[in-house]
């Protein structure tokens, strides 16, 4: 990886989930932010200096469901990358430079899907 570490947004309401998908990509060097929301995560979006490379986000959200906070985030920044987790992933369907990741992943599963969606 370069010197600067790509910043990846976690939106999980499930704490223990969060908690495990922060450490692992922790683990594999990436600089975290979470969010139990999309509330939370959208005001991290609208902070202009808050540096985000990818967001991952549930897709079961309570308020505001994962591909409703996509469609938001993509108002504030249209190119971000967007990765769904999700224990449905065979039935999303999802508009470009957005992609899904089935739950339960594997810690490589994550690595390599993340690492795919980043700049290099």
């Amino acid at each position: 990886m370069s010197a600067v570490a790509s910043t990846i947004l976690v939106v999980e309401d499930d704490a223990i989930v969060r908690m495990l998908i922060v450490d692992v990509l922790e683990e594999l060097e990436f600089s975290v932010l979470e969010a139990a929301d999309a509330e939370e995560a959208l005001a991290m979006f609208k902070d202009a200096d808050q540096v985000i490379d990818l967001m991952m986000t549930d897709v079961g959200l309570p308020d505001m469901d994962g591909k409703q906070l996509a469609t938001k985030v993509r108002e504030l920044r249209p190119s971000l990358p967007i990765l769904f987790a999700s224990g449905y992933a065979e039935n999303i369907d999802v508009p470009a430079g957005m992609q899904v990741i089935a739950k339960p992943f594997s810690i490589d599963q994550l690595r390599d899907k993340v690492k795919s969606m980043l700049p290099s």
